[in-house]
């Protein structure tokens, strides 16, 4: 998102406001259509849905009317007690036969079952053959209920296949019962009757929550159990089905697919039937509006886009041109002025950047001028920080050497002086050899001898190659005397190390003391704050770490400076990193 906004910012103005017009008006759009579509999509589902309501309501009065032939048949054969005695048993089988064949297309066995257990069936020859198993629970359930007729729960019966029954038992003229008439529904008719009345798939569930409708294998909407046919529901989805409430509501189908289940309340027997829509089908009558939609949208965002970018062309083409030229603009000081070719406000934009170029110009010879006079007077003003006490001091030391009668030091010491401030006047060159640095930095170190006897020592070893190469003037003396004030003479005495080597390219020098050292809180500050100058009045000069530093970076650039390391109670190494100049190469001004 932060790199989106960086670029929409970094935009021309008029590409700016073509985007954002783009993009509000697409969205507008965008949720409008989203919106109709929607809506569209609700009231399809809703008007399928209550199309399903309404067939499945519908659907099951057809099965209570369909049922209602076997309720009437049970209740005729229930008149017929002759039946029933002895010697008619012929009469019984024809008698079923008829009721059989006239309804046929619902009950499919009919059974007489004589209190003795005689059984007397429409299809008595299979019967006598292959018998039902069932009959004993039926008889049972058929005097449970009072002389009303029940219904089995759907199981397998030899004669009539996947079925359930309906029972009633038959009495005589003084409610004595003389047996029972058994009806096997034949659910396969029934199952046809009732599939192509439902959209896709169904099931009759009875009030214990058993199925009673046989299912097509080629069914792709419920989850059978696998290796099962006739098709079996999945234990999982047998329970969902058990627990869906009257109405419409949402199941799982096969692999989770999300199905619209449509349930009706039950019937006067306590069956249920619940239909299963796939979601898919209520959006594909909506394709065609998919489509027309698809289509407006991508050819309004063609003509949208390409109207945008007319515009922004005909707005900003040149703006652009007068950008590129700018953009082409390396060094003010000799670049040409652009030709001023309208008189637009591109024309006059033009010309206000020819009079602001001119002014530039102008004004970057002034700076350029002042700041070659300031980085002068800074740098003359560094070489010329003499501390008065260190000359009040060195006279002071000179004098007590002269009363001791010891001319040969004060001899010495004087010419010390002497050379060491002609050194530090000299306004020839800015930058010496670094053997003419180390004899500037031999006579400051006798004057501190001279001073402070045997404290310290120190010690050079600078490789003979170096000595030619040049330096800036007093970069090592400032860096010892830091060495000397604030390591060696808090210490009670030390050794100060000065090495100098060539490496990769850079001549590297290393001003090391075992002195006191300093914390690394101090070790960050040196080169950011003026670390040493509360403590500076006796030293030779004003000038500190961070002007040695600052000294070269502005002389040579920034991978050049100095590095400081530190460590509380060992002492602390200087390195300065300055690049490999020659004599040649002053003289060709390429040092600053």
């Amino acid at each position: 998102m932060f790199r989106l906004v960086n670029w929409y910012s970094g935009l021309g103005l008029a590409t700016k406001q073509f985007i954002y017009l783009f993009v509000v008006t697409l969205v507008l759009v965008m949720v409008l259509a989203w919106r109709n579509l929607s809506e569209a999509e609700n009231l399809l589902k809703n008007q399928v849905i209550r199309d399903a309501e309404l067939l499945v309501g519908r659907t099951n009065q057809y099965i209570d009317a369909s049922l209602d032939n076997v309720e009437n048949m049970l209740l005729q054969l229930s008149t017929r007690s002759d039946l029933l005695e002895e010697g008619n048993e012929s009469l019984a089988a024809d008698t079923l036969r008829k009721f059989a064949n006239y309804n046929s297309s619902i009950a499919k066995t009919l059974y007489l079952i004589r209190t003795d257990g005689k059984v007397f069936s429409n299809a008595q020859v299979n019967y006598d053959i292959i018998g039902n198993p069932m009959l004993p629970e039926l008889y049972k359930l058929a005097l449970e209920n009072y002389g009303a007729i029940n219904v089995s729960e759907p199981y397998y019966s030899p004669m009539s296949g996947q079925t359930l029954a309906y029972v009633l038992p038959v009495t005589d003229l003084n409610w004595q019962v003389k047996g029972v008439i058994v009806a096997e529904v034949n659910l396969g008719i029934l199952t046809e009757r009732i599939t192509p009345m439902i959209y896709q798939s169904y099931a009759l569930i009875t009030r214990d929550g058993n199925i009673i409708n046989r299912f097509d294998p080629r069914d792709k909407l419920l989850p059978f159990q696998a290796g099962t046919y006739p098709p079996v529901l999945q234990d999982s989805f047998r329970e969902q089905l058990a627990s869906l409430k009257i109405g419409v509501s949402e199941i799982e189908g096969t692999g989770s697919e999300p199905l619209v289940a449509v349930k009706s309340a039950k019937n006067r027997l306590g069956w249920s039937l619940a239909a299963f829509i796939e979601e898919d089908y209520f959006y594909q009558d909506l394709q065609k509006l998919y489509n027309n939609y698809r289509t407006a949208s991508i050819v309004w965002m063609i003509v949208l886009l390409l109207s945008a970018y007319l515009l922004s062309r005909s707005f900003t083409r040149p703006i652009r041109r007068f950008v590129e030229k700018m953009d082409r603009l390396n060094d003010v000081q000799v670049v040409a002025k652009l030709p001023v070719t309208r008189k637009d406000e591109i024309g006059r934009l033009t010309q206000s950047y020819n009079d602001m170029l001119e002014r530039i110009q102008t004004l970057l010879q002034k700076t350029k001028s002042a700041e070659e006079q300031k980085k002068e007077y800074e740098l003359k003003m560094l070489r010329s920080q003499i501390a008065p006490h260190f000359l009040y001091n060195t006279l002071a030391c000179i004098s007590s050497l002269a009363k001791q009668q010891r001319i040969h030091e004060v001899r010495e010491t004087i010419r010390s002086l002497v050379k060491l401030l002609a050194f530090s006047f000299d306004k020839q060159s800015e930058y010496v050899s670094i053997e003419e640095e180390l004899e500037g930095l031999r006579m400051y170190m006798y004057i501190q001898q001279v001073r402070y006897g045997n404290q310290y020592k120190y010690e050079l070893d600078i490789e003979p190659c170096l000595l030619q190469y040049r330096i800036l003037k007093l970069t090592l003396q400032p860096l010892v005397e830091n060495a000397l004030f604030h390591g060696i003479l808090p210490h009670k005495g030390g050794l100060i190390v000065i090495k100098g080597k060539l490496e990769r390219g850079i001549i590297r020098l290393y001003v090391r003391d075992n002195g006191i050292g300093i914390s690394q809180i101090e070790v960050r500050k040196a080169l950011h704050d003026n670390f040493e100058q509360e403590r500076s009045k006796y030293r030779f000069t004003g000038i500190g770490l961070r002007n040695v530093h600052d000294r070269i970076r502005i002389h040579h650039g920034a991978p050049y400076g100095l590095r400081i390391g530190s460590a509380h109670g060992v002492g602390t190494v200087i390195r300065v990193d300055i690049p490999v100049l020659t004599e040649h190469d002053e003289r060709l001004g390429v040092l600053s």
